[in-house]
């Protein structure tokens, strides 16, 4: 028998070192259905600079911007709790390795035996014992398990990225509506200003005889209409103000006195490049992320195939007593013993299960092709969105300047008798309306130019597997830690 046991312990072996299941594949660009260019035009597409992408928010040349969306990384609840699952996941693979080892369980007791009334002496009794049990992985269906616990670990890192990703996104643009708002609220008092003035020279004009009093209910009620827009422009800028500080874990007041400053809309570079279209498989996390689901539900094919196979466990206990504690190891008893299982019968159960894994695993190769596909269409969108936003910006810069001397000149002439109120109305308004149509190209470009480095997985480090941060905004600072592996 023990000659035996070398043999059935390396047949164990090489049976174990095979694993049922498909082995996952990364797919190729070609099979996500990536093409090799952008259908829009996105001009010269080398690869975007690294340190660019990841911190995009410094190419706008603001502080207070930079600031905002830091403090957000750290201090955000979206985000706290990204981290959270992050570290359940990696408890989870934990779990899932320790199934590749025996376990191990000790025990002991002590009795104590009175004598009946009338008898002899009463006695101890002391007893010690060791069990050990291991389900040899035959089949690699722990394996698998434990393949697709890291792929989920993985994953979960690559979402905690993702919702980092939205959050500075969120930060940005809202910082962008404050500072329009800014503007915008800056034109209706300037323009106020001017259109106080307008009354009171038609008021002159009226009491002089000039003109009817037409002149004067028209300014009046112009006026009227401009110091109604004001509130709620100003309610617009308050809620953008409230929400960034919520973002960055504040009480939504928390934030005035700091965006109180008027500041002009933040502008970044006029372009930014692209890169070709299946570089979204490394930059963007909720891509790297589907693709670790994949592969999570690829594994989990081997770990329902396994069950079709038969399951060999070992185990064995050592055992002592005495009736004194110092002589308890002076006689030890042991057993050794291993059993195998397999399904006979179960109602077509196990295949089912089979079946159900393998439809998991296509349902996930489905959504990894949506979300890369997805995160094509957000870059398309997001380039047309600034290219068009540009050319907004050019062609309201030359309506602001001819509007600008327009109303100049029909000012001019209406105090010198030389025109009409309602000529001088429309002018002011042709003003108005320009002014504020550059202020929202200008919040659309930098809007747009956001969703673009968003869309281009900017904002984090794509050369590595994401971890737990330092310190979260919920728990104590805490380490690192690499991913996952065998």
């Amino acid at each position: 028998m023990t000659s035996r046991l070398p043999l059935l312990l390396l047949g164990t072996a090489l049976l174990s070192a095979c694993s049922v299941g498909p082995d996952y594949r990364p797919k190729t660009a070609g099979e996500l259905g990536v093409p090799g260019e952008w259908s829009v035009n996105a001009g010269p597409v080398p690869a975007p600079d690294a340190g660019d992408l990841t911190r995009w928010w410094s190419r706008f040349d603001d502080p207070v911007l930079g600031q905002l969306v830091e403090q957000a990384a750290t201090a955000n609840l979206d985000i706290a709790q990204a981290i959270a699952r992050l570290r359940q996941a990696r408890e989870a693979l934990v779990v899932s390795r320790s199934s590749l080892l025996p376990t191990l369980g000790g025990s002991g007791g002590y009795t104590r035996t009175e004598p009946v009334e009338g008898g002899g002496t009463g006695r101890d009794s002391f007893s010690a014992g060791l069990d050990a049990s291991y389900q040899v992985d035959l089949f690699g269906g722990i394996r698998r398990g434990v393949e697709s616990s890291r792929a989920q670990y993985e994953g979960a890192g690559f979402d905690y990225a993702t919702t980092l990703l939205s959050v500075q996104g969120e930060v940005a643009r809202n910082y962008v509506l404050a500072r329009a708002y800014q503007a915008q609220l800056t034109n209706a008092r300037d323009s106020l200003s001017i259109q106080d003035d307008n009354l009171e020279i038609a008021g002159f004009r009226v009491q002089a005889g000039l003109v009817s009093s037409l002149d004067s209910e028209q300014a009046r009620a112009t006026r009227a209409q401009t110091a109604a827009n004001i509130p709620q422009i100003e309610q617009l800028y308050n809620a953008a103000v409230s929400r960034i500080a919520v973002l960055t874990g504040q009480a939504p007041g928390a934030l005035k006195p700091l965006l109180a400053a008027v500041r002009p809309i933040p502008t970044g570079p006029d372009s930014v490049a692209t890169g070709i279209p299946a570089n979204i498989l490394r930059q963007r996390p909720d891509v790297r992320s589907a693709e670790r689901n994949l592969a999570a539900a690829t594994a989990q094919i081997g770990v329902a195939k396994a069950q079709l196979f038969p399951a060999l466990s070992i185990g064995g206990s050592l055992d002592a007593g005495a009736t004194r504690i110092g002589t308890i190891f002076d006689t030890i008893t042991g057993s050794l013993f291993a059993g195998v299982t397999q399904a006979i019968f179960n109602g077509g159960r196990l295949n089912a299960q089979v079946r159900s894994a393998r439809a998991g695993s296509d349902a996930a190769f489905a959504a990894y092709k949506s979300t890369v596909l997805t995160a094509m269409e957000d870059i398309e969108n997001a380039l047309v969105a600034f290219q068009t936003a540009q050319a907004r910006e050019r062609q309201f810069l030359i309506a602001f300047d001819a509007a600008t001397n327009s109303a100049i000149l029909a000012r001019s002439q209406y105090r010198t008798g030389l025109t009409d109120f309602t000529t001088l109305n429309t002018q002011e308004a042709s003003l108005v309306s320009a002014r504020n149509g550059l202020v929202q190209a200008r919040s659309d470009k930098a809007t747009a130019l956001i969703a673009l480095y968003g869309a281009l997985g900017g904002g984090w480090d794509a050369s590595a597997t994401p971890a737990e941060p330092l310190a979260s905004p919920l728990t104590a600072p805490s380490r690192t830690f690499p991913s996952g592996q065998n």
